[in-house]
């Protein structure tokens, strides 16, 4: 049924960004492209991507990711590319100017949430995000909890 879901829709998702959705209120969501070297596209088919700590920051009209860490893709050589390096995000300039809006006016931030293939392309959802305090961090917990112990009863009865 996976494999059907994946032919339906076209997305194939290489990492999710589960930090984000425990740290911040999320909302906004917005899905845009990422600008990859050939060696970057080859490790992400093959390794995946690690999106802890990683952010967006807006520089005259142009969206960047930070801290996206890509590993180095095996077969490559000396045109291989730095793990850690800033990418540029594709996005329409008034996209970019409603969140550096958002960004500057409201207090909040812009976090990736996913990376995924669409179509054979590489794609990032990112969404805008507000800082959960340690109350509200302890009552997802505790919800999560419960949601895991009632699916164990529920399991347990038939």
């Amino acid at each position: 049924m996976i494999s059907r879901m994946k032919k339906e829709t076209g997305i194939k998702i290489i990492a999710n960004n589960k930090k984000a959705y425990f740290n911040y209120f999320l909302s906004d969501f917005t899905e845009c492209g990422i600008a990859l070297t050939g060696t970057e596209i080859k490790s992400l088919r093959v390794n995946g991507a690690t999106m802890i700590d990683s952010y967006v920051v807006f520089r005259n009209l142009e969206a960047e990711l930070i801290n996206l860490h890509i590993s180095a893709y095996k077969e490559g050589n000396i045109f291989n590319h730095e793990p850690s390096r800033t990418r540029k995000l594709l996005l329409h300039k008034k996209e970019i100017r409603w969140f550096v809006q958002k960004v500057k006016a409201e207090g909040y931030t812009v976090v990736p949430t996913k990376i995924y293939f669409r179509k054979g392309l590489a794609k990032v959802e990112i969404a805008l995000a507000k800082g959960k305090k340690l109350h509200d961090k302890r009552e997802s917990e505790k919800e999560r909890d419960d949601k895991r112990m009632m699916d164990k009863v529920i399991k347990s009865q038939y």
